[in-house]
C-alpha cells in the first residue's frame, strides 16, 4: 500500500515537506504525525514503526526524495516514518537484546546529515572500524565528541575508520549538523533512523564506542575513557579502554577488556505506542513534566533536553524513568524529614509510579483535549521588571579555553551610587551557560585592598540548580553607598574555545520607607579543617561567631566542593531545645541549592546555629581529583570549603531606617582564627612542631622562609606569615592584587 503515499508526497513536493517539518517543531502541536495527517492531509494512515533507508531509496530511486523523507522522519519524532517493511515493523525491539562479543556485524548503509550515503563496503580494507554513538543533547556528548575527534587523528595513519552514529529518534538532522559544526567533527556523522546498526552491535547509550576488527566482528563496546561520567569529572583519564581496544586489534591481539559500561543517556528508541490508556501523556504525564521538569528542560535553559512536547518526552522516557527512579532527577538533596521548602523539586512516589506505568504501557498520548495549557515563561531577565541597573560581570568578554582547568576568575566593579540602595531583586544572567559553572557576587567598601569575606559579604549568585526568587514583600538587601562589587566566576572547559560575558541585573525598592525587614547573609564556616588522604567521611563543624538576633530564617545554602559528602544545620534555642533545620545527606557540588522555607521561621535572639559537614577524600569518590593529598580550605575546586550560608530577615527600626541588629561581626578580627589555632590544625601528629610534609602542598614553598633556624621544622615561635603573604582568609593562595583580580587574563 505504499504507492499512494509515495505518489502523494511526490506531487506535494519539497514545499509541503518543509511545511510538515516546520509544523512538527511547534511545541503546542508537535504531538503526532497521525493527528497532523488526519487533520490536514486526509490520506490513508500507515503504522509508523520501522523505516528502512535502503528499501525507500530502491523504491523511489531518488536520493533527494529519500533525503527529504529522512529529514521528516527524524524531525517529527518516533511516530513519523514510512513503513515499507511490515515484517521489520512488527519486529522492532522494545527492550535491548544482548549482543555477544565476537558477533559478526552485517554490512550497513546509512546517510549522513548532509544527505550523503555511506556504505560499510567503502571500508572493507580498514584494519578496524570504530563506531561512536553520539546524541545531540546528552551532556556527556559535548566532551566525548571532542575526545573522539582527537582519538581519530591519532589512528588516522593506521587506517582505522571512525564513524559517528546518531540513533536517537528525537535528534533531528539540523541538531546533528549543529553538533558537527560546533565540535569541528571530521568523521562522518550518520543517522541510524531504524536503529538497525545500534541494535546489531548492542549499543544502549550515548556516548558509547564500538570497535569492529578487520573481519567486522564485535571486539569492544563501552565508554571511550573514564574522564567524565554521571556526576563526576577527572582532570585527565586514568583508563583509556577505547584506545587500548584499538591498539590490541592493530597488534593482532585479543582485547583484554572487551566491555565496559558506558555512562550517558539511554538511546531514544522506537517502540510500539498505544493511543490510550489509564495513564496518558494528556491526562497525567504532561502535568508532572510541567511541575517538575520544564523549569530547566526547555529551550535556552540549563537542562540539555527540551521536554515541552509529547514527542521528545516519549523519546526520552526510558532515560527519564531511570534518573527519576534513582532520584538523580529532578535534583533535590534535602532529607524530607527536616523542613518543608517552597522550591522542592523531587517527585513523589506516586508520580514516579505513574511515570513508570506510562512508559511500560507504551507512552500513550491520550485525548489531546485533556492537555493542560502550555506554561508561559518569561524570556530574558526573570526579574519582576526590567533591571534598574545592568552590570557586566567582566569588563570585556572572557575567553574560556577549550580544555584544562581554569582557576576561579575575580573581577571588580566600582558602583557610582552616592546613597544606599535597597535591592528588592537581583539576578545573575550567564552569558554562556555551557561554560559558566557559577558566579558569586560580593560587596565591599570601594577601594578595599583586603580579601573579600565570602562567608559574610555574599550578595547574590548564580549556581547550578539555582533559581531566581525575589525577596518576600517588605524585605530587601541594603547596598551601602560607595560599595564595589567583586565577582567570582568558575568556568569549565567543554572541549571547544568559548566566550562569556555574564551580567548582573538589580531591581531597587522604590519606596524604602515601606520596608519592614533587612535581609542579611551570614554563615557558619570552618577555615581550619585538614582532610587526610583517603578519608571517606572526614568531619568538619562550625558555628556562628555570635548568636543570632531576633530575625526570620528565610533559607539555607550549604557550600562545599567536589569532596563534599553531607551537610547539616542544627539550631540551638535559648531554652536549650535543638532542632535540625536542614539535612543534606548526599551533597552534590553540581547542584548547589538554596533551600527556601515554606514557612519562615521566627528565630528568638540568642539562637545559635551549628553546621556539621563531612568530606570524602577517598578513591570511592569519583569526583576526587587527588585522593592521595591532604586537603584544606581554598577557592579552587581542587581545594575545599565548608560554608553554610543562611539568609535572615531582621526587623528595621523605623527611626533609623536600618536593621535593629546585625548578623555581621563588627570587626572581622572577631572570627579570625588565632595563629595558635592554625598551628594546632597543621600539627597533624601533635608533636608541637610542623614538618614540611605536614603543610598543604600549596604553601610548602614558603616552608624555607618560616623555618628560620633551618632545623627542618617550624616551631610556634617561628610560625608567622612570610612577608608579602597575607593571612589569605581561606582564599587558598596568596591574594592577587586588585588589578590582577580585575584582569580578564586574556
Amino acid at each position: 500500500m505504499p504507492g499512494p503515499v509515495l505518489i502523494h508526497l511526490a506531487m506535494l513536493g519539497q514545499e509541503l515537506l518543509s511545511y510538515v517539518v516546520g509544523f512538527a517543531r511547534i511545541p503546542e502541536y508537535r504531538l503526532s504525525f497521525k493527528h497532523f495527517e488526519a487533520e490536514f492531509l486526509r490520506i490513508p494512515l500507515f503504522s509508523v514503526k520501522g523505516f528502512q533507508m535502503k528499501l525507500l531509496g530502491w523504491l523511489v530511486s531518488n536520493r533527494m526524495f529519500a533525503f527529504w523523507a529522512l529529514l521528516i522522519t527524524v524531525n517529527c519524532g518516533s511516530s513519523l516514518a514510512v513503513d515499507l517493511d511490515k515484517k521489520a515493523s512488527s519486529g522492532v525491539r522494545t527492550a535491548f537484546e544482548k549482543v555477544p562479543m565476537g558477533s559478526a556485524i552485517d554490512d550497513f548503509e546509512l546517510m549522513d546529515f548532509r544527505g550523503k550515503n555511506w556504505s560499510s563496503h567503502e571500508f572493507s580494507k580498514a584494519p578496524a572500524v570504530v563506531l561512536i554513538f553520539l546524541g545531540t543533547e546528552c551532556p556527556l556528548a559535548k566532551f566525548f565528541a571532542v575526545r573522539a575527534n582527537k582519538i581519530e587523528l591519532e589512528y588516522k595513519e593506521a587506517g582505522v575508520v571512525f564513524l559517528a552514529i546518531n540513533p536517537n529518534v528525537q535528534d533531528s538532522l539540523e541538531m546533528m549538523a549543529a553538533v558537527a559544526r560546533k565540535h569541528e567533527m571530521e568523521m562522518p556523522f550518520l543517522k541510524d533512523p531504524a536503529q538497525e546498526l545500534s541494535n546489531a552491535v548492542g549499543s544502549t547509550r550515548t556516548p558509547e564506542a564500538v570497535v569492529l576488527d578487520g573481519q567486522r566482528k564485535l571486539v569492544y563496546r563501552g565508554r571511550l575513557d573514564d574522564q567524565w561520567g554521571i556526576g563526576y569529572t577527572r582532570e585527565a583519564p586514568e583508563k583509556n579502554e577505547l584506545k587500548d581496544a584499538i591498539d590490541s586489534v592493530l597488534a593482532g591481539k585479543n582485547v583484554a577488556v572487551a566491555e565496559v559500561a558506558a555512562p550517558g543517556c539511554l538511546i531514544g528508541r522506537r517502540r510500539p505506542t498505544e493511543s490510550d490508556g489509564e495513564i496518558t501523556y494528556a491526562n497525567q504525564i504532561s502535568r508532572i513534566v510541567q511541575r517538575r521538569c520544564l523549569e530547566c528542560h526547555r529551550d535556552g535553559e540549563i537542562g540539555p533536553m527540551d521536554f515541552t512536547n509529547y514527542e521528545d518526552v516519549a523519546a526520552w522516557s526510558d532515560m527519564m524513568l531511570e534518573v527519576i527512579s534513582d532520584r538523580r532527577m529532578p535534583p533535590w538533596h534535602a532529607n524530607p524529614e527536616h523542613g518543608q521548602f517552597t522550591n522542592v523539586r523531587s517527585l513523589s512516589e506516586e508520580e514516579i509510579q505513574q511515570f513508570k506505568k506510562w512508559v511500560e504501557s507504551g507512552n500513550p498520548l491520550g485525548d489531546i483535549a485533556q492537555l493542560p495549557e502550555p506554561v508561559k515563561y518569561t524570556v530574558g531577565w526573570q526579574l519582576p521588571r526590567e533591571p534598574d541597573v545592568i552590570i557586566p560581570v567582566s569588563p570585556k568578554p572572557f575567553k574560556v579555553k577549550a580544555k584544562g582547568t581554569i582557576e576561579y576568575q575575580h573581577f571588580t566593579h566600582k558602583l557610582q551610587f552616592t546613597e544606599d540602595k535597597w535591592i528588592k531583586a537581583a539576578e545573575v544572567k550567564p552569558g554562556n551557560r555551557a561554560v559558566v559553572h557559577h558566579v558569586l557576587v560580593f560587596d565591599r567598601p570601594a577601594g578595599g585592598r583586603g580579601d573579600i569575606m565570602p562567608h559574610r559579604s555574599f550578595l547574590v549568585g548564580y549556581v547550578p540548580g539555582g533559581r531566581f526568587d525575589p525577596f518576600p514583600p517588605g524585605m530587601a538587601k541594603r547596598l551601602p553607598a560607595g560599595s564595589e562589587l567583586v565577582f567570582q566566576v568558575h568556568y569549565t572547559s567543554i572541549g571547544t574555545e568559548q566566550w562569556d560575558q555574564s551580567q548582573l541585573g538589580l531591581v531597587f525598592e522604590d519606596n524604602p520607607s515601606q520596608l519592614t525587614h533587612e535581609v542579611q547573609t551570614t554563615s557558619v564556616v570552618d577555615f581550619l579543617f585538614s582532610i587526610p588522604t583517603g578519608a571517606e567521611s572526614h568531619p568538619s563543624t562550625a558555628q556562628l561567631p555570635r548568636p543570632l538576633p531576633d530575625c526570620e530564617l528565610l533559607s539555607l545554602t550549604p557550600h562545599m566542593h567536589v569532596r563534599g559528602k553531607s551537610f547539616r544545620y542544627t539550631a540551638t534555642f535559648p531554652d536549650g531545645r535543638k532542632q535540625i533545620r536542614l539535612d543534606v545527606p548526599n551533597y552534590d557540588f553540581n547542584w548547589q541549592t538554596d533551600y527556601q522555607f515554606t514557612n519562615r521561621m521566627k528565630i528568638p535572639a540568642g539562637t545559635q546555629i551549628l553546621g556539621e559537614a563531612t568530606f570524602d577524600n577517598s578513591e570511592k569518590n569519583l569526583n576526587n581529583p587527588a585522593p592521595t593529598k591532604w586537603v584544606m580550605f581554598g577557592d579552587q575546586t581542587w581545594d575545599e570549603m565548608m560554608i553554610g550560608y543562611m539568609h535572615v530577615a531582621i526587623p528595621i527600626d523605623p527611626s533609623t531606617g536600618r536593621a535593629r541588629d546585625s548578623v555581621l561581626p563588627k570587626d572581622a578580627r572577631e572570627e579570625m582564627p588565632s595563629m595558635k589555632e592554625i598551628f594546632g590544625r597543621l600539627d597533624r601528629d601533635g608533636d608541637g612542631k610542623i614538618s614540611r610534609e605536614e603543610l598543604p602542598e600549596r604553601i610548602q614553598p614558603f616552608f624555607i622562609l618560616m623555618d628560620t633556624n633551618k632545623d627542618k621544622f617550624i616551631t610556634p615561635d617561628e610560625f608567622k606569615p612570610p612577608q608579602g603573604v597575607g593571612r589569605g582568609r581561606g582564599r587558598g593562595r596568596p591574594r592577587p592584587s586588585d588589578d590582577e583580580s580585575a584582569s580578564t587574563e586574556q
